[in-house]
């Protein structure tokens, strides 16, 4: 694969049967923590699997699986959902490493934006970065993010409707 057209990456609704296909294979990414020697190798677990799926089911957010020709290969949150101020943050997590750095997480977060921005009706999108992963701020700025701030080993940032590439 050397790289995803926009018709090989689709957003669904996240069940639970996706979600536990998602975690069987998952690799924990010591790039997305903010003491990467905290990142230990996952084992995947069907009743901890269960317990986050449950977790994520609340009217304040939005869970939708990844999908690359069918298969699930990553997460997007679409989260503290504040339809009053018409705002959200984001949040992506992709399986392991084969997929990682081909174009798809990009891919899947423009069609998030879009589904904040086209179905949510959200006027700002918010999202943040551990400051180190630069993977993450390289995608957020190249979809036309905008840099707030950085504190406590956290980038953030903000797109507001209208500046979505």
């Amino acid at each position: 694969m050397s790289g995803a057209s926009t018709d090989a990456v689709t957003l669904r609704p996240m069940t639970r049967a996706l979600c536990h296909e998602l975690f069987r294979g998952w690799e924990n990414d010591p790039a997305i923590y903010a003491d990467p020697a905290e990142c230990r190798p996952y084992r995947y677990d069907e009743s901890a699997v269960d317990r986050y799926f449950d977790a994520k089911q609340e009217p304040s957010r939005v869970l939708l699986a990844v999908m690359l020709r069918g298969r699930v290969i990553g997460e997007v949150q679409l989260k503290r959902i504040d339809r009053a101020r018409g705002e959200c943050t984001l949040s992506i997590h992709l399986q392991n490493d084969a997929v990682k750095g081909r174009g798809c997480g990009m891919l899947a977060e423009r069609l998030a934006l879009r589904h904040a921005f086209d179905v949510l009706g959200m006027n700002a999108v918010n999202a943040d970065t551990v400051s180190s992963n630069m993977r993450s701020r390289h995608i957020l700025e190249k979809l036309g993010f905008r840099f707030l701030r950085e504190e406590d080993g956290f980038r953030y940032y903000r797109i507001e409707r209208g500046d979505a590439t």
